[in-house]
């Protein structure tokens, strides 16, 4: 694998931070995997420009900071104008179709998914929005084995919840594997 560089943005209130956080817990806890996790947050707590960085390697991680990601997730339109063209040429780039539209081409293979859409039809809270996002970037990406996630968003969400959140990351891949 090498270094893995991944940005996920959106808003604040979608979950991101979470979302990137628990991948990474994933890949140290249950993968065997170093992890570098950074966040940034707009002015605002919820509504503001939210980016999470995250490198998964199998070596040493010297500096924690993605310029260029191989691996970048927007959740939002604002999002994809400010980081569309920080992708590295060949990546992959995964957006939900409700909230962005993509308009430019770039260099990646681009994966648009109906993952908030899915999760208010299914499951019927927003709530889980973040970890369907998940669900779909492992699905599509393969980057670590979802049983490991699943075990990381057993580790992180009440267990009143657990069995909705679960239910969210396997909409996730369904959506990516279709």
């Amino acid at each position: 694998m090498k270094h893995i560089r991944l940005v996920f943005s959106g808003s604040g209130g979608q979950g991101v931070i979470t979302a990137a956080i628990i991948l990474a817990e994933a890949a140290v806890m249950y993968e065997g995997m170093e992890a570098a996790q950074s966040q940034s947050y707009g002015a605002a707590a919820r509504g503001g420009a939210t980016r999470s960085d995250i490198i998964l390697s199998d070596e040493l991680i010297n500096y924690p900071g993605v310029v260029q990601p191989n691996i970048l997730v927007c959740l939002t339109q604002e999002a994809y104008n400010l980081y569309s063209s920080i992708i590295r040429p060949g990546g992959a780039l995964i957006t939900d179709s409700r909230f962005v539209q993509t308009t430019r081409k770039v260099d990646a293979r681009q994966t648009e998914l109906p993952m908030y859409d899915a999760v208010m039809k299914e499951i019927g809270k927003p709530i889980v929005f973040n970890i369907c996002v998940l669900g779909a970037l492992i699905g599509s990406t393969e980057l670590l084995r979802p049983e490991s996630v699943m075990k990381a968003i057993g580790d992180k969400v009440p267990k009143s919840f657990l069995e909705m959140n679960n239910r969210a990351f396997d909409l996730g891949l369904t959506l990516a594997g279709e």
